[in-house]
């Protein structure tokens, strides 16, 4: 057994994840100040779905379980559903965007990300990846194209690879996610209507189904690397397989439904007129710190 103390430094440290993470934590928190001394609190459980978000994505990429991923498959499909559905589903739902914001220096948000986002480049780019259609292709894209026996093969024997695997699976959760749960009604400045949005995830869970269906029933070993890298844990391949493959069919499916909810309840308080207050209230970053 590994202490807990020992289990949470790193297997590999990555200066870039661990960058990441603390920036995206200390620019909420400041952003938390000076929004609360500006009467625009963030409120408990926003922050605390945004915080446990990005500790997700830091235990699966920071810590041993990281190096347990690399080394048995079933792990490694956990990984891949924090960092590609659970953690950013938690971050987008906190809604962060104008608290991280305020947490920027205003002189930075002025002279750099402002007119960064206001480039007609960038934001015709964004336009086009969260395209609803495309978005949702390349949403289950990677998961299949990462899950293909031979490119699987070579990304958990190439560092470099496997860092782009990891990443792109992140950012993709991220923005499909934001696209998902944005607050906020096609009419008052979301990509897509919220019934839009409730015909992809359902678009989305039916592949994901089928492959985890797939993977899981399959009396074939067809991730043979992790005999190469060696499994910790005495599971047969086709058992370490199976329980991978449920990982791929269960839970993402259940992360449909659960976004379905909120999306469905957020449409209901957009006819009744509730919605459009609150998603102003937390887009909006401060223009003065």
């Amino acid at each position: 057994m590994y202490p807990i103390a020992v289990w949470l430094t790193p297997w590999e440290f990555s200066p870039t994840v661990f960058t990441v993470c603390v920036l995206a934590c200390g620019s909420y928190i400041a952003g938390m100040r000076a929004r609360r001394r500006a009467g625009l609190p963030a409120g408990f459980w926003r922050s605390s779905l945004y915080f446990l978000g990005v500790i997700l994505i830091y235990v699966v990429l920071q810590t041993h379980f990281d190096y347990f991923a690399q080394h048995m498959f079933w792990i490694h499909r956990l990984q891949h559903l924090v960092l590609h559905h659970l953690a950013p589903f938690l971050i987008m739902l906190a809604v962060p965007h104008a608290v991280i914001a305020s947490g920027i220096p205003l002189s930075v948000r002025r002279n750099w990300l402002y007119p960064l986002w206001r480039n007609r480049v960038t934001r015709g780019i964004y336009r086009l990846i969260q395209q609803p259609l495309l978005a949702a292709s390349v949403f289950i894209g990677l998961i299949f194209l990462w899950l293909m026996p031979t490119l699987h093969f070579k990304a958990m024997l190439d560092a470099s690879l496997y860092d782009v695997m990891n990443w792109s699976m992140a950012l993709d959760g991220l923005l499909f996610w934001w696209l998902i749960l944005d607050p906020r009604s096609k009419q008052a400045g979301a990509r897509t209507g919220f019934g839009t949005r409730l015909l992809l995830l359902w678009a989305i869970m039916i592949p994901q189904l089928m492959l985890g269906a797939y993977i899981g029933l399959s009396r074939t070993d067809l991730y043979t690397v992790y005999a190469i890298c060696g499994r910790i844990w005495p599971v047969s391949p086709i058992t370490d397989q199976h329980i991978g493959g449920l990982i791929t069919w269960i839970p993402s499916c259940m992360m449909s439904v659960v976004a379905g909810l909120v999306v469905f309840s957020r449409w209901i308080r957009d006819n009744r007129g509730d919605q459009a207050p609150r998603a102003a209230a937390i887009s909006e970053p401060l223009t003065s710190t």
